[in-house]
């Protein structure tokens, strides 16, 4: 099933996400922001493989200003393409490391299912028929109800829930199917599978977990 971590490297032929995020954890239990997450991920790809190229900000079109969080390739020419989303709720503290953090709380997680759906839309299109392009979408948050299956029934967000164990796929219909510019049609077939990625203190908003979807070019065509 496209969406599922694979047996097989996932990142440009060559590392495990969930690999890679461990070792991140461990030594950045959090992030400043999304663009300090980008960055740090960024480095630790370089740090595991010094043979893979990285760059932030790419641009996928000539004729669309569209850009991508981060590309990753292997010099015999396998790309992954990368997009985050670091949706936390409020922490201040310092981390394992003595390293004090004021982490915003973001709220609005309706909107965060559905921009992180839309980034998995968008790298269908960019990897479609294109069969050493993958792409991996990556959600990390300190939100419970982001991985809990806690909201209600008739919300604008039902259709693009990412709690454990959803499976996400075809058109998703945003609230009433009244405003359909906010609906999402997806080509693969998708399952969420949350692992932990760190724990900063024993409250309800110290736990970090992520999401990482992957893009096979095969059926995103």
């Amino acid at each position: 099933m496209n969406g599922e971590p694979p047996t097989a490297p996932d990142i440009a032929g060559t590392l495990h996400a969930s690999t890679l995020m461990r070792t991140l954890g461990r030594v950045r239990p959090l992030f400043h922001s999304e663009a300090d997450f980008q960055f740090a991920f960024a480095q630790a790809v370089v740090a595991a493989d010094p043979t893979l190229e990285v760059r932030l900000e790419v641009r996928q079109s000539a004729e669309r200003a569209e850009y991508v969080d981060l590309a990753c390739w292997s010099p015999n020419g396998t790309h992954t393409l990368i997009e985050f989303k670091y949706a936390t709720a409020g922490w201040d503290g310092t981390d394992s490391h003595g390293e004090a953090f004021t982490v915003r709380h973001h709220g609005a997680y309706d909107l965060t299912r559905r921009y992180y759906i839309h980034d998995v839309h968008r790298l269908e299109r960019f990897t479609a028929a294109k069969p050493r392009i993958t792409g991996l979408a990556i959600l990390l948050t300190n939100e419970p109800s982001l991985w809990n299956n806690t909201g209600r029934p008739g919300a604008r967000d039902a259709n693009f829930r990412l709690h454990e164990g959803r499976t996400l796929g075809g058109h998703l219909v945003w609230g009433t199917g009244t405003t359909p510019k906010y609906d999402q049609d997806l080509t693969g077939t998708y399952s969420t599978q949350w692992q932990d990625y760190s724990m900063v203190d024993d409250g309800p908003r110290g736990r970090f977990r992520w999401l990482g979807l992957h893009i096979s070019p095969i059926l995103a065509t």
